[in-house]
């Protein structure tokens, strides 16, 4: 499906795209291959005609979001690298080069808001279906599955009790000087202060000093909080959420469960995961799903309240089988899934568990477990799963979803790129038999498969 602009009679003296760029480059073969009707059917109900400013065409946005995660760029940098470069104005459906930016950034964040996590689905399911057309991904080989849980960060400063206390009465009376509510104190240069010291003092390893300049951030908060109550007789909703969270950071403690660890982030967990590097790890969950011989990514799936990995099975298969459309066979986990919840058909293999039992065949699918760890730190480098910077419970999902688009779209496009290379190393092959026939033969022992 093409964008067709009829309004400019100035079109008519342009070249089209597919007349000045390759068309046989894999964002193009990829374009052609790609079921753009189904975001239509799916993505329609949530326009309207005839009111507000013209929508841009669904195409457009969910093309924009393939490529933002698939080259890890930001709203902004896609925007701007999609007027620079054709081959993404193509693919997006675009007939002629564009000179001016199709929308703004922050349309695509107003469209994720507007679709939700549960339709946005859609874009990974048809990343699926399209491997599944082009003959990349079989119906046997989506019935073995590696999976495994990662954790993924939000974007927020590494949370402490100072920086907590600082925030947390900075938005207060900011909150309360837009309500005019007149503090006795605001603390704003003896909390700046204090903080500084806090941070000083602990930097040096004087830890008695700097757990004083905490007891005073915190002595700070808690003046701030009983004045505003004192002086305020209605409290708006936006109030009652900051009184509330200032309530949760002046009452924990080391031991306490359930913290708070960002002001404007609240649904962040604390998870810690055992890593040499990195001890504890604040975001949320994530469970992915990778077929076990070329690595795509079926299922991926964010839960929140720090559940024990063996719980997240049963979900995760689960979703799996409504993405692919295929019931799952075996399915291969590390031991952190021990004690799991799944009852279904599937065959669960826990690494390490029955091995004496196992034929040779099983053992070594078993060992091919560990090839869903380099799909996660992909996933993770290469397409936006590191830091999540999308907001809320939602946010987490819509991330996580477009992450496993992104990688999969990777796959894609190296998919339709490899048959040039292939093409290329038979060619060398054929020449170099007919220079030296013998010679080529003890090169290369399949010779004789790649000249047929």
């Amino acid at each position: 499906m093409q964008l067709k602009n009829q309004k400019n009679p100035l079109l008519l003296f342009q070249a089209r795209l597919d007349q000045i760029i390759n068309i046989n480059h894999p964002l193009c073969k990829l374009a052609r291959q790609i079921d753009w009707s189904v975001f239509e059917t799916e993505f329609g109900p949530f326009y309207s005609e005839g009111q507000g400013r013209p929508a841009k065409p669904i195409r457009l946005l969910v093309g924009i979001h393939y490529l933002k995660h698939a080259f890890s760029e930001s709203d902004e940098s896609v925007v701007e690298r999609f007027l620079e470069n054709p081959y993404w104005q193509y693919f997006c459906g675009f007939e002629y080069f564009q000179h001016e930016l199709p929308l703004d950034p922050t349309t695509l964040v107003k469209w994720r808001r507007r679709v939700g996590d549960k339709k946005l689905v859609v874009l990974f399911k048809e990343t699926v279906k399209t491997a599944k057309r082009a003959g990349h991904l079989k119906k046997g080989e989506m019935e073995r599955v590696n999976i495994d849980t990662t954790v993924q960060e939000k974007a927020i400063e590494f949370p402490t009790d100072a920086g907590l206390y600082q925030k947390m009465r900075v938005k207060l009376t900011g909150a309360a000087n837009r309500r005019r509510i007149r503090l006795r104190q605001c603390y704003v240069r003896k909390g700046k202060e204090a903080l500084v010291k806090q941070g000083f003092y602990r930097r040096a390893g004087q830890h008695r000093r700097a757990d004083r300049m905490t007891k005073k951030l915190k002595t700070y908060l808690g003046r701030v909080v009983r004045d505003i109550r004192r002086k305020t007789t209605v409290i708006d909703i936006e109030l009652a959420d900051l009184l509330e969270k200032a309530d949760r950071i002046l009452a924990q403690e080391k031991h306490t469960k359930n913290k708070l660890y960002s002001i404007h982030a609240p649904e962040v967990e604390c998870i810690a995961k055992g890593k040499a590097h990195k001890r504890y790890e604040f975001g949320c969950k994530v469970g992915v799903v990778s077929t076990s011989r070329h690595c795509w990514i079926t299922g991926i799936q964010s839960f929140h309240g720090n559940p024990y990995d063996g719980h997240t099975l049963a979900q995760l298969i689960a979703g799996t089988e409504g993405t692919t459309g295929v019931e799952l066979k075996h399915a291969h986990v590390d031991r952190g899934f021990r004690g799991h919840n799944y009852t279904g058909p599937a065959q669960t293999h826990i690494t390490g568990q029955g091995s004496k039992r196992k034929s040779r065949w099983e053992k070594l699918w078993s060992r091919r477990r560990a090839a869903v760890e380099p799909v996660i730190s992909h996933a993770k480098h290469d397409n936006r799963m590191i830091r999540n910077y999308l907001k809320g419970v939602e946010g987490d999902e819509m991330n996580a979803i477009l992450s496993a688009c992104g990688y999969n779209m990777r796959k894609l496009i190296r998919a339709f790129f490899l048959p040039k290379i292939l093409a290329a190393f038979l060619l060398f092959y054929r020449r170099l038999s007919a220079l030296f026939p013998m010679q080529s033969r003890q090169i290369n022992p399949l010779y004789a498969i790649l000249n047929q």
